[in-house]
């Protein structure tokens, strides 16, 4: 995905093994928010799955996209 024309927003990750941190993401092509992130744990073996929550924060008055979306933990994938 080419995010220069796509763009990027905050993931914050309100629960879980990873509660209270944040990363920053792409938008799809589309330019809605990731349905879901699969992030690596440090160990290597293991990732965790985040889902899309319903908070949602604009950075700026045209509320075209968000500059941060809240994100809770759904399970751990062992590889």
């Amino acid at each position: 995905m080419d995010t220069s024309t796509a763009g990027t927003y905050t993931a914050k990750l309100t629960d879980g093994p990873l509660e209270g941190k944040t990363i920053t993401t792409s938008f799809l092509d589309s330019g809605d928010p990731q349905p879901r992130l699969e992030i690596p744990a440090e160990s290597g073996t293991k990732r965790y799955l985040y889902v899309r929550g319903s908070g949602i924060e604009f950075g700026d008055a045209s509320g075209e996209r968000p500059s941060a979306v809240d994100y809770r933990y759904r399970e751990a994938i062992v590889d």
